[in-house]
């Protein structure tokens, strides 16, 4: 099926999109990437040692192997500090794409949609492709459409919480009010979590702490392929209306007369 998913004028040809953070070691990382079939992964910036004299951090393995990477901003509280790690990230990679994430509190990892926005806007001045982890707010997710976001990346339920998708009657609206994609980011803890996203009208999932704190990561980054697979073409293919009353599947007529 080709089927292949469009975001800022790139052509992915995998609708998940992995991290790579909190796995055992860089073997297991590189192995559970290879089985979820990702060509693009997610990067904190903030956290890689870029001065690293063996030239084995996360950037060197990943770019050995041409895996798209997508930097984020993960561990930023301001937009300042946002900007800037997006800045940096540019100047490393060399690539205008960049997964904001302005954070409101240790908590709950929330997004600061204020903030989100704030961010969202000036980054898209500076040239950025902008990718924004946020609220499943309908509004916010219109609104950073509007400032020019190449996708919007609403919370399924809060970051490594593995609680799933916690208000699928939301990331309805927001599938209804944007027209770029429309990719979960956060929550998942199972392969049935990504179904369900993708069943729900999202073009793709991110997801990190649910393979990478597996028993078996490798397996469960297989499983969470096949499932946005499936639930990609569960979508397209056009579920049956849900019914109160039961309804036969055989018919009526022709029935034999006893």
């Amino acid at each position: 099926m080709n089927d292949e998913l469009k975001i800022g004028g790139e052509t992915f040809s995998s609708r998940l999109i992995l991290g790579t953070a909190r796995y055992p070691n860089n073997e297991v990382l590189l192995q559970a990437l290879a089985a979820g079939g990702a060509d693009m992964v997610t990067v904190a910036i903030r956290r890689v040692n870029l001065n690293d004299p063996t030239g084995e951090n996360i950037l060197s393995l990943l770019r050995k192997r041409n895996i798209r990477i997508l930097p984020n901003t993960a561990g930023c509280y301001t937009v300042k500090d946002a900007v800037v790690t997006a800045e940096l990230a540019r100047e490393v990679l060399e690539t205008d794409f960049i997964k904001l994430e302005v954070i409101a509190d240790e908590d709950t990892l929330y997004p600061d949609s204020e903030k989100v926005l704030e961010g969202a806007r000036e980054l898209v001045q500076k040239g950025f492709k902008v990718m924004p982890y946020c609220t499943e707010d309908p509004i916010v997710c219109k609104k950073l459409e509007d400032l020019g976001c190449v996708a919007v990346m609403p919370l399924g339920a809060p970051i490594g919480s593995g609680m799933g998708i916690l208000n699928p009657y939301n990331i309805t609206l927001v599938r209804n009010a944007v027209n770029v994609p429309l990719i979960v980011d956060a929550g998942v803890g199972t392969a049935s979590d990504v179904a369900v996203a993708m069943e729900l009208g999202c073009d793709g999932v991110l997801l990190n702490s649910a393979v990478a704190q597996a028993k078996e990561p490798q397996m469960m980054a297989e499983a969470m392929r096949q499932a946005c697979e499936a639930g990609r073409k569960a979508y397209l293919a056009g579920r049956i209306p849900r019914k109160f009353f039961a309804e036969a599947s055989s018919p009526k007529q022709g029935k034999i007369a006893v």
